[in-house]
């Protein structure tokens, strides 16, 4: 006989030359993935990444200022983020392109807590910014080293769309007075419509901070396309160049930014007041929330486009630890930018070095030219945030998701309007609980249906669907589309009596065509031991086909594999059907020819009913 040909290896991923991504480093390197980066960086990448980060400072300046000032914090405290967020991000972030820092997603989210906890004192409001950072930073850390990184994916588009966009409202909203020259008090979104309204309608207006403003946005509007043209530094650029020539401040009243304090700071602990200790908990809790969902979606996209691997959980690390620095240096929450990063993709980055340079670059300005901006007007600013916070809005994916599941486009609105009326905290526990409500319906009130032959049609079908459907005399095929967990547990056993008690003729056996049941907990266990007991008091057998492997692995540590035996699992649907009919001698006829006729020989076991317990048996 001649040598038998071993079978195929199977090609690793590194052996096909069509699969090229970069491996995800192991050991110390996998929580360090910067250190591990510099054994790869190549030399021809310097001049891209240094040109790069050059670039990327225009950007970082005016939006790490404009989104502190509208989250209510002083506006170094945004550039101090964003330094030490991206030195950070650079030593501990897995992705080679993200750029962190303040970002429009969640200033609505620190501004609610900032804004009525610090009542107007600046120094206040850093220490609270300061301290929400390390929560989240925190949080971050602790989920991606549990391996928690699935967290975000639990909630679904159409809830992240609607606090999203609810959260863009409310920054929209609140920016909306400094855009027109003039300040209002409020907490929430319909308090902050109803003054702004007012103080319109008083002529509170400051027509030429208005004016800086709207020319600010359009500009921002028309240049966003252009990804080498910095729409952002430009617009900003222009309006301080006019307020200082035309001396608007001091003529028309226009409020500027003002000087920035010179050099970087010290190392500190942010220190609250026990009172502000829940809000700033919970706040940190939504804002590791939006930020990391965020993030990981950034982060997937150009590790997509880049052919890397991206670990979910070194992706909170990365943010986690980002945001620790940030706050340990008086800056703010900070997350993944969807308009700087591709600013820095456009300038030609290939690693983290680019926004190290950024880094860098800012830090300089802040030692060496402090007052760079100081007369750039507070309504421009607000015109970088509200551009900003349009780009959140989603309408046209959720004119899809009402065409096609209405139920979840309201679900979407439910949530936008929790933010709305609730603020942006509330409205994201709201957000939270909708979506495990959403996952637990799906589980709690899954589809069944009782599986019949259909001429013509290959295998067993929903008779609902299919009423021509012929069924098995004695047998009842039950399909279950869901894992059986304490929650439906009692609606499977409710569904699984109502499919015999509708028999149009004495049942013998049922079979569970448990294919689409995935897991099983020790509630429904027990249900499926009272179902036993209770179907063969009535001497009806219960059998399962198609089970997946490690659903029976978790009946064999329950006892109940071996309590049921083995010949009660079958490996199709079909197969069951066959023995069936061997065991009941049952005269039907099956267009397939998987009749008793082709019966598996597993289904002959010698004896007059195929080798099965008899129910009760």
């Amino acid at each position: 006989m001649g040598a038998s040909t071993p079978p195929p290896t199977p090609l690793s991923p590194s052996a096909n030359p069509r699969i090229k991504r970069r491996q995800t480093p192991t050991g110390w390197r996998r929580w360090v993935p910067g250190l591990s980066a510099i054994g790869h960086y190549r030399v021809a990448w310097l001049r891209h990444d240094i040109m790069a980060g050059l670039a990327l400072t225009a950007v970082l300046l005016p939006v790490g200022i404009a989104y502190a000032v509208a989250s209510g914090v002083p506006p170094i405290c945004g550039l101090y983020a964003t330094i030490f967020g991206l030195l950070a991000y650079a030593l501990f972030g897995p992705s080679r392109m993200l750029v962190l820092g303040p970002d429009s997603s969640l200033v609505a989210l620190i501004l609610g807590i900032v804004l009525p906890l610090s009542a107007g004192d600046s120094q206040r409001a850093m220490a609270l910014a300061g301290m929400l950072a390390l929560v989240s930073g925190s949080l971050c850390v602790l989920a991606g080293t549990a391996r928690l990184g699935f967290i975000t994916e639990l909630l679904s588009k159409p809830i992240r769309y609607g606090y999203m966009n609810g959260i863009a409202l409310t920054v929209l909203v609140s920016q909306l007075p400094a855009l027109f020259g003039f300040t209002v008090k409020g907490d929430g979104l319909l308090i902050e419509a109803q003054a702004f309204v007012a103080a319109v309608l008083a002529g509170s207006t400051n027509g030429a901070a208005l004016a800086l403003g709207i020319g600010t946005l359009v500009m921002i509007g028309l240049l966003r396309r252009s990804r080498r043209v910095p729409g952002v530094l430009l617009a900003v650029v222009a309006a301080t160049v006019i307020v200082s020539v035309l001396n608007l401040a001091t003529r028309f009243g226009v409020t500027v930014l003002g000087p920035l304090p010179r050099g970087l700071p010290a190392l500190s602990i942010p220190t609250i007041s026990t009172g502000d200790l829940v809000p700033v908990l919970l706040g940190g809790c939504a804002i590791a929330l939006v930020s990391f969902a965020d993030t990981s979606v950034l982060s997937r996209t150009y590790a997509a486009r880049l052919g890397d691997t991206i670990d979910a959980n070194q992706e909170m690390v990365g943010l986690g630890a980002a945001n620790l620095v940030a706050g340990l240096f008086q800056g703010l929450p900070i997350s993944a930018s969807t308009s700087r990063t591709p600013v820095a993709e456009a300038a030609g980055a290939k690693t983290q070095l680019t926004g190290v340079v950024g880094a860098v670059t800012v830090a300089a300005l802040l030692l060496a030219a402090p007052n760079l901006l100081r007369n750039l007007p507070t309504a421009a600013l607000a015109g970088v945030v509200i551009a900003s916070a349009i780009t959140l809005i989603e309408v046209a994916d959720l004119r899809r998701i009402y065409r096609i599941q209405r139920w979840e486009f309201w679900l979407s609105m439910v949530c936008l309007a929790g933010v709305a009326v609730f603020g942006a905290i509330p409205g994201i526990g709201l957000a939270i609980a909708i979506a495990v409500i959403e996952f637990l319906w799906d589980g709690w009130r899954p589809h069944s249906a009782v599986l019949g032959r259909v001429d013509g049609v290959k295998g067993y079908h929903d008779i609902g669907r299919y009423p021509e459907s012929r069924l098995v005399p004695g047998l009842v095929l039950f399909r279950w589309d869901a894992p059986l967990f304490f929650a439906n547990a009692e609606l499977f056993r409710d569904r699984v009596m109502t499919a015999l008690e509708s028999s149009p003729s004495l049942v013998n056996w049922l079979v569970v065509e448990a294919e689409p049941v995935t897991s099983i907990d020790v509630t429904s266990a027990d249900t499926l031991d009272e179902l036993d007991h209770t179907l063969a008091k009535a001497g009806i057998m219960l059998g399962f086909a198609e089970m997946k492997d490690p659903v029976k692995d978790k009946l064999k540590r329950f006892g109940l594999f071996s309590q049921f035996g083995e010949e009660r699992f079958f490996a199709t649907v079909g197969q069951a059907v066959s023995c069936y009919l061997k065991a009941h001698a049952v005269d039907w006829v099956d267009w397939e020819d998987q009749a008793k006729a082709s019966a598996d020989a597993s289904c002959d076991q010698g004896t007059s009913d195929g080798g099965f317990r008899r129910a009760g048996g």
